[in-house]
């Protein structure tokens, strides 16, 4: 036994070392930059031709048209350079969360470490040097003037491909003071936020609504406590132009600290922010003892390590770490991870060369919430265990609640709040989606867009998520169930709204509320009783009824909303019965796989569960799923094919949506369908990984239910009822197993090799 825990100790210490990603030569450019991070801060860091670059992000740094903006470059040069030669090295330490530089140059040697404060939002450049030597740091900008932005370069706003009028990204103020080069951005008065109240005919409720961009104001100052002012300089990186605001060594010295401290605040006046920026520096400590704690408890909670002969395995494990290291970055943003990039977008032209923009552009938007991607970033974060993590999701539409309730008053005089798929961080539309060119008469409450008419229900899957950290981890959510009644509530009010509107009844034949028109997904449009809002309700209902969160007062009312959700609806392939996305619908515009839904994520159908062969039929035979299958992107083949038990198909699809993504960082894939690097790639093959190693149906806890058995794998993974499931697989025995608290462990049913 004691050789066992031995092994086991020794396994997961060489597992954190061999995941780190190590490069011995320098970076042609930005796209084979290094992810680096803490808190809500996210760098892209790269050495390129004997330069230290890095990009600075952090959540919620959305300016006037709702662009995500970056905070700006940092390009360390040194004289004599230690990085003017070969010998070079470049690392990310996983388990303690920063990147390490050394170069050597004759008999000079220099050592650089980045990293983040996880509780300050404080950036620190320490460099270590066996010789003196000259260091500048140069904060570079590409906002030192007002940018008017045209054509696809609007995507990276809400105005998408419809702007109004001429649309400008507005300069940041730069200037060295206090000993350093302050940054920042204040949004003026008039931004998005207005231009769609006034589009969707809000006005009168205007000042009703929260918007968050109003007296936003965010950027941060650079010090080193032996470097002073050195003057300006520009040029151009790629094809943008840029101005430089230089730093540089009193002295020529063997050691040299940079201190990048940030601020974002909503206030009117500058002075307000400089005041909570000053206090941040002051406070900004170089010691990272309390950050490497973090990461190491991170790495510790949850893992999972493979060793196999198959080398592809083997990347879906490495990728997998890679991939939550990233998530990790932002673990305390006031906005949720964006699934087109995250914090990690770098220079556009170096993902599709047409787009030679800013470094501010991403595809998809700055501030638009894509419902069915970002779902995709949080769901694995149960299993993981990083609850708090998920918080931000939440938060997020919590916070927008009253807008969408606001919207469906308006629009339509009944109650419930509508969340449309493609959601601005203040609970409106799109402007772009909503419409431009709008029939007069077409309704106010709809978004005039043959993919996005309809579809209402990817609230209810955050909803769910709010539900299961309950069922995780004894979580709190009582501040949360007035987003998941009001949410419930728009489906009850709109749908009885648009049946009086047919005729007399409200309801069906048999007693059930008449889902149409409705979406299943983006893909089967006008929809009647679409499978996958069916599945959401009565998944949402039943767990909301089961919480102990709801006064008991109200479970009547939820449970008889419950015995109005029709039954799902079946269809025939080559004489088997499949799962149908609807009852009936009109035309396919995408090629999403709602059918599939009630596999994942409601997971009404699964191993152990009845009806398993009707959605195993489903996967197999159904022709749309057939044509639609895909590892790209978004696509959630593999999620399927675990839950469904299929393990060589689960494996096949997992092992190619977590391999090497071909940019220098495994983890950066993409574009696929939305941008680089890739978060819903990321997160759809995460969760992939983990259904395919541990599946629960209520207290069950199903072990390798589509795992091969020649994957050697050491886990720990979450489970409901604060349990922890840990364990190791080798040569297709499980040699040792943890389970806590060791009440759980009878609920442990090992399916390898079964």
């Amino acid at each position: 036994m004691l050789f066992l825990s031995l092994w086991f100790t020794l396994t997961t210490a060489f597992s954190q070392e061999k995941d780190n990603v190590v490069w011995t030569t320098q970076s042609n450019n930005s796209a084979e930059s290094m992810p680096v991070g803490g808190g809500d801060i996210g760098l892209n860091l790269w050495v390129e031709k004997g330069e230290v670059y890095l990009y600075i992000a952090r959540s919620g740094t959305f300016d006037e048209n709702n662009t995500l903006l970056k905070l700006g470059r940092i390009r360390l040069q040194f004289s004599p350079n230690p990085f003017a030669c070969q010998t070079f090295k470049q690392e990310l330490i996983l388990k303690d969360g920063y990147a390490s530089i050394s170069g050597a140059n004759g008999k000079i040697k220099t050592g650089i470490k980045v990293w983040v404060d996880v509780f300050k939002p404080v950036i620190h450049i320490d460099i270590q040097s066996n010789t003196k030597i000259t260091t500048t740091a140069n904060y570079e900008s590409w906002r030192f003037e007002d940018r008017i932005t045209t054509g696809k370069e609007n995507n990276q706003n809400s105005y998408k491909w419809a702007p109004q009028g001429v649309v400008k990204t507005l300069k940041d103020e730069i200037a060295f003071k206090d000993g350093g080069v302050q940054f920042y951005h204040q949004n003026q008065p008039q931004t998005v936020f207005d231009v769609t109240v006034k589009q969707q005919g809000l006005t009168e409720y205007q000042t009703a609504l929260y918007n968050p961009l109003k007296n936003l104001i965010f950027g941060g100052i650079m010090t080193g406590k032996n470097m002073v002012a050195a003057g300006n300089d520009a040029g151009t990186y790629l094809n943008t132009p840029f101005q430089g605001w230089k730093l540089k060594s009193k002295t020529p010295a063997t050691s040299e600290h940079l201190t990048i401290a940030l601020n974002t605040c909503t206030t009117s006046a500058v002075a307000n922010w400089e005041k909570e920026l000053k206090s941040t520096l002051q406070n900004a400590k170089n010691d990272q003892q309390a950050s490497i704690k973090w990461w190491n408890n991170y790495w510790n909670k949850s893992f999972i390590y493979i060793h196999a002969k198959d080398e592809a395995a083997n990347q879906s494990g490495r990728n997998y770490q890679l991939f939550r290291y990233m998530l990790g970055c932002n673990t305390f943003g006031k906005y949720p991870t964006k699934f087109n990039g995250g914090l990690f977008t770098f220079d556009p032209q170096l993902t599709d060369s047409a787009l030679k923009y800013t470094p501010d552009f991403r595809n998809w938007g700055g501030g638009t919430h894509t419902a069915q991607n970002q779902r995709l970033v949080y769901w694995p974060m149960l299993k993981t265990g990083d609850f708090d993590m998920m918080a931000a999701q939440f938060d997020f539409y919590l916070g927008l609640v009253r807008n969408a309730e606001i919207r469906t008053q308006a629009a339509w005089g009944h109650k419930g709040a509508s969340f449309t798929e493609q959601l601005e961080n203040f609970g409106l539309p799109n402007p772009a989606e909503y419409g431009w060119k709008r029939p007069a008469d077409f309704n106010k409450g709809m978004e005039y867009n043959a993919w996005l008419e309809y579809e209402w229900d990817t609230v209810l899957e955050f909803c769910t998520m709010i539900l299961e950290t309950e069922r995780y981890d004894k979580r709190n959510i009582e501040k949360y169930l007035p987003l998941i009644e009001s949410s419930l509530t728009f489906f009850k009010e709109h749908y009885t709204y648009l049946a009086k509107q047919r005729g007399a009844k409200a309801f069906d034949g048999e007693g059930h509320l008449v889902l149409y028109p409705g979406s299943g997904a983006e893909t089967y449009k006008m929809a009647y009783n679409a499978t996958s809002t069916i599945a959401a309700l009565k998944t949402v209902l039943q767990r909301l009824i089961e919480s102990p969160s709801l006064p008991e007062n109200k479970r009547s009312e939820w449970t008889a909303m419950l015995k109005t959700i029709p039954e799902i609806s079946f269809r025939s392939f080559q004489g088997q019965t499949t799962i149908s996305p609807a009852k009936t619908w009109e035309r396919i515009n995408n090629t999403e796989s709602p059918q599939l839904y009630p596999v994942f994520p409601w997971r009404i159908y699964g191993i152990g569960k009845p009806g398993l062969d009707t959605a195993i039929n489903t996967f197999k035979y159904d022709t749309d799923l057939l044509k639609f299958r895909s590892h790209i992107g978004w696509k959630q083949d593999n999620i399927f094919a675990a839950r469904l038990g299929l393990t060589d198909e689960a494996a096949r699809l997992t092992t190619l949506k977590l391999k090497d993504s071909g940019r220098r960082f495994p983890a950066f894939w993409g574009p696929g369908f939305d941008w680089t690097p890739d978060h819903n790639w990321g997160g759809s093959g995460m969760i992939g990984l983990q259904e395919m190693l541990m599946q629960t149906d209520g207290k069950k806890i199903y072990l390798f239910p589509a795992w091969p058995a020649d994957w050697n794998v050491h886990f720990k993974l979450y489970a409901p009822y604060q349990t922890t499931v840990e364990g190791t697989l080798k040569d297709g025995k499980l040699i040792d197993l943890k389970v806590l608290p060791e009440s759980r462990k009878k609920d442990i049913i090992n399916m390898i090799n079964q």
